[in-house]
């Protein structure tokens, strides 16, 4: 039997990959990858035109996006994890507000304060960082609008539109992003942190 592989980062959307292969005991093994080191780069290619992680490599080929990961190993373990029936266009409303809107708003303030430390000693761009952050602020308070008075985003039970939704949240304190001003959307990180998937996901994985 063929094994299949989550190739992953030590970045948000990886982990968030790895999240969700974790929180459904998805039958994978996890394989750090660095897709971006020239050394590697050509040879993992063929697994992403794109170089990049996440990737479920399978027998029948490689699927590279976390979305599509996510839907894909919902439906390997027959999971309600990705929302199927009524409730599905509004899990997509959801994952793709992420996409459009709350990923780009955050994900500035989150390079300058957690990835460029990684590899660079240029000091973070205070401006890129602050345009972020008000950014952030305002699409948290419509993100805590929709969580008044409800658990969880989609059919108050947890779903993939919590995890992608919630993103960059475990970056946090790391980013500066000011969570704790808006109490819905910070009960519901905290209910995600009890978690132990969504809370440290790469808990005895390769980092380095």
């Amino acid at each position: 039997m063929h094994e299949m592989k989550l190739h992953y980062t030590p970045n948000a959307n990886p982990r968030l990959a790895v999240a969700v292969a974790k929180y459904l005991n998805s039958p994978v093994k996890f394989v750090r990858a660095r897709p971006r080191d020239p050394a590697h780069q050509e040879a993992f290619r063929p697994l992403n035109p794109n170089t990049f992680a996440p990737v479920l490599e399978e027998q029948s080929g490689p699927l590279w996006e976390t979305d599509a990961i996510a839907c894909r190993l919902s439906m390997l373990a027959k999971s309600d994890f990705w929302v199927a029936g009524p409730d599905m266009p509004e899990m997509i409303r959801w994952i793709s507000w992420t996409g459009q809107h709350f990923i780009p708003a955050a994900a500035p303030a989150y390079f300058e304060r957690v990835v460029l430390p990684t590899f660079s000693t240029a000091a973070p761009d205070h401006e890129i960082i602050a345009k972020s952050l008000a950014a952030f602020s305002e699409l948290a308070a419509i993100l805590d609008g929709a969580l008044e008075g409800k658990t969880w985003l989609v059919g108050d039970k947890l779903s993939y539109a919590d995890f992608r939704t919630a993103t960059y949240l475990p970056y946090a304190a790391q980013s500066g992003f000011p969570v704790a001003d808006f109490p819905n959307v910070a009960r519901w990180n905290a209910q995600l942190e009890e978690i132990k998937a969504w809370r440290d996901p790469f808990d005895g994985l390769a980092m380095d």
